[in-house]
């Protein structure tokens, strides 16, 4: 971050001092998702700002990053919080480079965690949010193995919660490997229930104390049984 960067985030950590909940998406914009795929998954992410922003505290404490992953891995969005938060239009080409993108997601959460600790904010347990609708492609193996071993590790002590969603044809066995917790089916196309999900989830942890155990909404009308 560049030293302007730095000064404009302290002031804005001092004009809103609440706790924050950091949620990085790690969306795949892999060839296979052009058409109805990016469509809506854009539509979903217009719908989490707009849900988001009728939570008043949500809008102030939930903070969004967006990675995408293709042929390379991007830095859509970095941290923001909800009330700042503008989707662009992503678009979908190339191969799949999952397994970076989740280490840069790590790399991300480690690095807001030191600007949180700087400024005095108080923090809920970070959230990555991985949706792809195929499997890692195109990079190394120990690449994807490397992300399987630190999401454990960062799982196990409660430093991250990492949850994976698979899109149609995503190779559910292998996200089974990449993440502890059981990956979930979207049905459909149904990123806009899925992304009101995500909203409400996230709502909820934002209005609880820091360290407590928050009961998540069931992910009915989004997830395939």
């Amino acid at each position: 971050m560049s030293a302007l960067s730095i000064l404009e985030e302290d002031i804005e950590f001092a004009e809103n001092p609440e706790p924050r909940c950091p949620c990085v998406l790690l969306l795949d914009t892999s060839g296979s998702m052009q058409g109805a795929a990016i469509h809506a998954l854009n539509e979903g992410l217009r719908a989490f700002k707009d849900d988001l922003m009728r939570d008043s505290l949500a809008s102030r404490r939930v903070e969004i990053a967006i990675v995408t992953f293709n042929s390379q891995v991007e830095v859509v969005q970095d941290f923001v919080t909800a009330d700042g938060f503008t989707p662009t239009g992503l678009r979908a080409n190339g191969s799949t480079y999952m397994g970076g993108a989740v280490q840069m997601a790590l790399d991300m959460i480690h690095a807001r965690k030191s600007r949180y600790r700087e400024n005095g904010i108080a923090y809920y347990r970070p959230w990555v949010f991985l949706i792809t609708d195929g499997e890692p492609q195109g990079e190394a193996p120990e690449v994807v193995q490397e992300a399987a071993r630190r999401i454990r590790e960062e799982e196990e002590s409660k430093r991250v919660a990492f949850f994976a969603v698979g899109v149609e044809n995503a190779n559910m066995t292998k996200l089974a490997d990449l993440s502890v917790r059981a990956p979930i089916k979207l049905k459909g196309l149904n990123f806009v229930e899925l992304f009101v999900w995500l909203s409400r989830s996230t709502q909820a942890v934002s209005h609880s104390q820091v360290g407590d155990q928050v009961a998540l909404p069931p992910p009915t009308g989004w997830a395939a049984v």
